[in-house]
């Protein structure tokens, strides 16, 4: 069975059919640059376009980088201030014509790497935490998603966490990579602190150069990289969306 995610970012939306039995790409994934101002109807003209580019008809799964709760944004600090009270599920339903659901985006990151990745048959508490622009998070307790988290807002010296230890933030100060290991570490106690995991996946596109950092981090609970690096949000959005594929499913043969 093949489900459609799409995974909202701050540059650029990408989507791709998934098939759910392995969590791979069943097409090269699309990418449109997103939008300025990333405004809900501009966002949504974007969630149409990769729709038709697939000549997509059936169930969706749709990331976005805020709090979402039944498909509506509550949150706005890394995207347009007026996505605030916008149900964005409703929104992209009637852009598509399809079935979707709408989800935070590293709570998806986190569902492909418990169904398919680093934290496949992890028990007890498992926090994935995406480092890119901001830090997102997503908290499992023995495989069940705690949804909207959002860590990388806790205040660290005084600061959002990911203000001092997002990708971003390594990038835009020139810190080398044990400076910024050093930040990250100052952030991982915090989470340790609150949640006590049992594990920590480690994920965003730097991820992919663990090797370089890997060493420098502190941790109790073992930190892994993450298995599906920029796939994961587009896997887990179409994981999201597979009660979606039962229910219609069931109407079809009713």
């Amino acid at each position: 069975m093949d489900i459609l995610g799409i995974d909202i970012g701050g540059s650029g939306i990408k989507g791709a059919p998934v098939n759910l039995e392995r969590g791979e790409l069943t097409q090269p994934r699309h990418r449109i640059v997103t939008p300025e101002p990333a405004t809900p109807d501009a966002v949504a003209d974007v969630i149409g376009a990769l729709a038709h580019h697939f000549d997509w008809r059936g169930p969706i799964g749709c990331t976005f980088p805020a709090v979402v709760q039944r498909g509506i944004v509550w949150s706005a600090a890394n995207v347009d201030k007026s996505w605030i009270g916008v149900d964005g599920q409703v929104l992209f339903h009637r852009t598509t014509g399809c079935p979707l659901v709408l989800l935070n985006d590293a709570d998806a990151a986190g569902l492909a790497e418990m169904e398919f990745g680093a934290g496949q048959g992890q028990s007890g508490v498992v926090m994935m935490l995406t480092f890119g622009t901001g830090i997102g998070s997503a908290l499992f307790i023995n495989g069940q998603l705690v949804p909207n988290t959002e860590l990388g807002h806790l205040e660290v010296r005084g600061k959002d966490a990911e203000t001092r230890a997002a990708a971003r933030v390594r990038d835009e100060k020139g810190l080398d990579w044990k400076q910024w290991s050093k930040r990250i570490n100052e952030y991982l106690g915090m989470i340790e602190k609150l949640f006590s995991p049992d594990l920590i996946i480690f994920g965003g596109g730097v991820s992919k150069e663990h090797g370089k950092f890997f060493q420098y981090l502190e941790s109790r609970a073992p930190v892994v990289p993450a298995v599906l690096f920029n796939e994961a949000g587009i896997v887990g959005a179409a994981l999201a969306a597979r009660s979606l594929a039962s229910e219609q499913a069931v109407a079809l043969h009713q």
